[in-house]
């Protein structure tokens, strides 16, 4: 993984130290409120509904075991309210109808943009937390307000089998030149890259700002293709290709170009407006334009100052030497083989692991894993101080000291031996984090909603736990097959319902948390097909139905659902575009006709 220089080490203590003094005359009565917010955002601390809430980046989802112990500190000795403001809020809590008990504390939680958050943390801790974070090269920059947010890009970087290029070493270079970028340091509205090398879009890249996918063009030559104006919210947009084909070297001059004509005609006006999906939406051909002409006159009269020489991209890239694994005299596929036929003969759990948590690599002798953080009475994503040294141990153990956070808010261990899986299935079945839902129905991504959030209309968490709860039984998540069920809070979608072939948003109707069902949305990915917005399913449900409106859906895919050439089922989504919305919209409708004729009666 990427290692820090000593000019980044400088940049992160001072930037901490820098903080301190803000907060100590915001705390003195020398720096008002109003200074001192965006001071605070710019370093990713935010005040949410009950409490402070950090957000700590992690550029391009990597983590070392040792920044992972760091964050299990921030857990248990930091993320820790008063007494009367942990009181107050579990007051607020159960006025509420249906009021859950999800205001855990000591909590890390993994993001969709792979950062890590922490919702109970004292202000004045908060210089505290940051020098931690500086003393194991982390921070909280740019993890908020209007400016180019975290870098993010597939977790399987640098390892896929499917990739035409590694992403990381370019990530890092446009992570450099955005931070505290001088010009794009108040954008009309927050802007989010996301990056690919593989042919398989795990990034979500159409749902961002920016999409960026490493290609080769007819001659062999390595380049990106630009995707611009995607995001969820209020008005879905999937990106607009504005770039068949960039060559590398060029990338920071175009996206110079890209966000110049953005910060230069965006909406300012009004915060709904200030994406730049809409800017993008709104002008079409003359957006592109604009940035082919702000390119070139970077280009001609500024002299491409922004080109990345071969040279850098070497420095770089020498960051990111694979660790050197040793393995026995054995070929990869003979221990396969001897692994899969030992799980198909004595344990079928394990068996399962490896079909779902277990990824191919580009090394043939070492594999991917993903360690599953979705369990029942745990919110997806969260973390316990002991959870995160648990993984961090399991890294050191299995996978040369190195983790990557998730899209689907999960850890992965990207240096496994293949030898090594069946020591470290027990290893992570004991600390439970082997369960085989990984891409199933249980494998949610959820926000962490009006539990924690100040914007939320509802809360997701209670309902990520009555579905956990319903679809506990593994032979059934199997049977159900590969489905991406996505929850948020409110209309912001940072539980990126948009994307989810099963989608939850929670809305506001008289004072009371309702729920609305979308089929059919798609992130991108090979299992997902075209990025895709789902489509919203007739009313409203309350949470006590909404488990009830997923089981109709379910039942009506698999009274409908056809075999495939290989023995199995069509999956969820492709039943769904074969057989339309219809039959399935029916069936989740008929629950809240009968609620509504049971209440009558």
């Amino acid at each position: 993984m990427y290692q820090y220089t000593d000019f980044d080490k400088a940049f992160v203590h001072s930037r901490a130290a820098q903080y301190r003094d803000q907060l100590t005359r915001n705390l003195n009565g020398q720096l008002g409120d109003d200074e001192f917010r965006p001071l605070r955002l710019q370093n990713g601390w935010y005040i949410q509904r009950y409490a402070p809430m950090l957000r700590v980046a992690v550029p391009y989802g990597e983590l070392s075991s040792v920044q992972v112990r760091a964050l299990a500190k921030i857990a248990r000795d930091y993320d820790q309210p008063s007494h009367a403001v942990f009181e107050t809020a579990r007051s607020t809590q159960a006025k509420l109808p249906g009021a859950g008990t999800h205001l855990e504390v000591g909590y890390g939680h993994f993001t969709t943009r792979q950062n890590v958050q922490f919702n109970w943390i004292p202000l004045d801790k908060s210089a505290d937390v940051m020098d931690l974070l500086a003393s194991v090269n982390m921070h909280g920059i740019q993890t908020s307000g209007n400016c180019i947010r975290n870098i993010t890009s597939d977790e399987r970087a640098g390892i896929a089998v499917d990739e035409i290029a590694d992403p990381r070493p370019l990530c890092e270079i446009i992570r450099q030149w955005s931070t505290l970028h001088p010009e794009f340091a108040f954008l009309p509205r927050k802007f989010k890259i996301a990056v690919t090398g593989a042919k398989e879009d795990r990034a979500a890249t159409a749902w961002h700002d920016v999409g960026l996918h490493l290609i080769r063009n007819d001659e062999g030559q390595l380049g990106f293709k630009v995707l611009v104006g995607g995001g969820m919210g209020r008005t879905p947009v999937i990106a607009t290709t504005i770039r068949e084909f960039l060559p590398w070297a060029e990338i920071l001059n175009y996206l110079e170009a890209v966000v110049r004509v953005y910060n230069r005609w965006g909406r300012r006006d009004n915060i709904y407006k200030a994406r730049i999906k809409i800017l993008v939406k709104a002008e079409g051909q003359r957006y592109i334009d604009e940035v082919e002409a702000e390119y070139k006159n970077i280009v001609a009269q500024d002299g491409a100052p922004h080109t990345i020489s071969q040279a850098e991209l070497d420095r770089v890239t020498a960051s990111f030497v694979p660790p050197n694994l040793s393995c026995d005299r054995k070929t990869a596929d003979a221990k396969i083989a001897h692994i899969l036929r030992a799980a198909a003969e004595d344990d079928t759990e394990f068996a399962r692991w490896l079909q779902q948590n277990v990824a191919p690599h580009k090394n043939p002798d070492l594999r991917a894993v993903t360690l599953s953080f979705k369990r029942l009475g745990q919110a997806p994503g969260d973390a316990t101080a002991a959870q995160l040294e648990t993984a961090a141990d399991l890294a050191d153990q299995f996978s040369a000291g190195e983790l990557r956070v998730t899209h689907d808010q999960n850890l992965l261990l990207p240096w496994v031996r293949c030898d090594a899986l069946p020591e470290l299935w027990r290893a992570a079945r004991k600390a439970g984090f082997a369960r085989p839902n990984i891409r199933l129905l249980t494998d949610m991504i959820a926000c962490p909603g009006g539990d924690f959030c100040a914007l939320a209309n509802a809360r997701s968490l209670p309902i990520a736990q009555a579905i956990t709860e319903r679809f506990q039984d593994l032979d059934e998540l199997h049977d159900l097959g590969e489905i991406d069920l996505h929850i948020s809070g409110c209309i912001n979608s940072c539980g990126h319902h948009h994307s989810g072939h099963i989608g939850i948003l929670g809305v506001d109707k008289d004072g009371q948390e309702w729920y609305q069902l979308t089929l059919g949305g798609s992130d991108g990915s090979a299992l997902s097909g075209a990025p895709l917005a789902g489509k919203v399913v007739g009313p409203s449900f309350t949470a006590a139905e909404v488990t009830q409106a997923i089981e109709a859906v379910l039942d009506t895919y698999r009274a409908q659902r056809v075999g495939t050439e290989d023995g199995k089922f069509e999956t969820f989504i492709t039943a769904l575009r074969r057989l339309g919305a219809e039959p399935f919209k029916t069936a989740a409708n008929s629950v809240r006709v009968k609620h509504v004729a049971s209440e009558a009666a």
